[in-house]
C-alpha cells in the first residue's frame, strides 16, 4: 500500500481553489507510473499545522495507490508534481499551492537520506491520519506497530477547531 497526503492552502496561479488544486494534483499523482489508483479519501478543511492565524485553511486528503516504486524516484515525481503548480519551498510551514507528502510506501521503514518512511511527522497530524482511516482503515505505522486509529485518538483535542469535510 503507498499513502500519499495531498494539500493545498493557496489558489494556483490560475486562480483555481486548494481545493481545486488538490483535485488536479490526484490527476497527476494517477498518471505516474507503476502506481495503480485505488482511493481517495474525502476532502478536509483544516487548520495549519503550527497554528498561523496569517494562512487560510487548507484542503487535505490522502490517496491510496497499489504497486512498486523506488522511493527516491517517487519523491522526486512528487515534488515534479508540486513544482508544477507553484509550489514555493521558502520557509518552514509556509501556505502553498500544494503540498504532497509521502506518508508510507509498502511498510518500508527507512531513516534517509531522503524519503525518510513512514512520514516522520504523520503520528502527530491528525489532519493527515483522518482521510488516511478513510481510505486504508486498517492501516498500521510500520515502524511503532501503532494502528492509524489508536495514533488518531491520541491526537483528538476537543479544544482545537475541528476538521471537518471540505
Amino acid at each position: 500500500m503507498i499513502l500519499i497526503a495531498i494539500g493545498a492552502n493557496l489558489p494556483g496561479a490560475d486562480g483555481t481553489s486548494p481545493q481545486a488544486n488538490c483535485i488536479r494534483a490526484l490527476a497527476s499523482l494517477r498518471a505516474l507510473p507503476g502506481l495503480e489508483y485505488r482511493a481517495v479519501s474525502p476532502w478536509y478543511r483544516t487548520v495549519p499545522v503550527p497554528p498561523d492565524p496569517e494562512q487560510p485553511d487548507f484542503c487535505n486528503g490522502v490517496v491510496l495507490f497499489e504497486g512498486e516504486a523506488d522511493p527516491e524516484d517517487l519523491l522526486t515525481a512528487l515534488h515534479r508534481i508540486e513544482a508544477q503548480f507553484g509550489r514555493e519551498r521558502s520557509v518552514p510551514n509556509a501556505a502553498r499551492t500544494l503540498d504532497l507528502d509521502l506518508i508510507d510506501l509498502n511498510g518500508l521503514v527507512s531513516d534517509g537520506p531522503a524519503p525518510v518512511l513512514p512520514h516522520p511527522r504523520v503520528h502527530q497530524r491528525e489532519f493527515v491520519l483522518r482521510p488516511l482511516l478513510d481510505v486504508a482503515p486498517d492501516w498500521v505505522h510500520p515502524r511503532s506497530g501503532t494502528t492509524g486509529s489508536e495514533l488518531l485518538d491520541t491526537l483528538v483535542d476537543e479544544s482545537a477547531p475541528p476538521i471537518v469535510r471540505w
